[in-house]
């Protein structure tokens, strides 16, 4: 079993770190084979027009500019990451009701068609990663999972969306919640779901 554990958080004391932290030394603890991308160690250029301009060049065998060649080396690393993996996992926090930019840009990478998704001969769209697990370990201050709140949350959301477009089958996830908005409980409440990121690495193994 190849796991892929992508870590989107880079405050050395933030929950979903420990969260990653966590995951990566019951993994390895457990034999299991693990690869890790931090997305905010990558080089990771944003998304946007100089990357079609790029792909375009590459269609012509024109020059690419050195900027142009960063930016589908970065895009090309990602691939390959997910394309060796059996399972992926996503340890992210919620900043700001959504994910971080830096993960955003990371499913931007891999967002193509013909290698995570396609158009049917209907126009509908089909996920290509169905042979692939996901895992989603994800920390909010505020608590999220009340009908009030949860129309807000777009990091989890947006991320089983993604997963779902993929075709890829989600086996497991962690959320922890609420330490910020009850800090006499945030020990606790932490406590408890790392207790449950662990369990979640054993859990995969029984999908193996």
């Amino acid at each position: 079993m190849n796991v892929l554990v992508i870590k989107a958080n880079n405050r050395p004391d933030g929950i979903s770190t420990k969260m990653y932290e966590t995951y990566i030394a019951e993994a390895k603890a457990s034999n299991i084979n693990v690869a890790e991308f931090d997305v905010f160690a990558e080089d990771m250029p944003y998304f946007g027009q100089e990357l079609f301009t790029a792909i375009g060049k590459l269609q012509n065998k024109e020059a690419l500019t050195e900027a142009e060649e960063r930016l589908l080396a970065a895009k090309q690393k990602a691939k390959e990451a997910v394309a060796a993996a059996d399972t992926i996992v996503f340890a992210f926090p919620l900043w700001n009701l959504t994910i971080p930019a830096r993960l955003h840009t990371f499913f931007d990478y891999i967002f193509e068609a013909g290698f995570s998704f396609r158009y049917n001969e209907k126009g509908q769209l089909e996920g290509l990663l169905g042979n692939k697990k996901a895992v989603i370990l994800c920390a909010r201050g505020g608590v999220y999972s009340t009908p009030e709140m949860a129309p807000l949350e777009m990091a989890a959301n947006y991320v089983h969306h993604v997963i779902n477009m993929f075709g890829m089958k989600l086996v497991d996830e962690v959320i922890i919640e609420g330490h910020n908005a009850d800090p006499s409980k945030a020990e606790e409440i932490i406590a408890e779901g790392l207790e449950k990121v662990k369990a979640s690495v054993h859990k995969l193994l029984q999908h193996a």
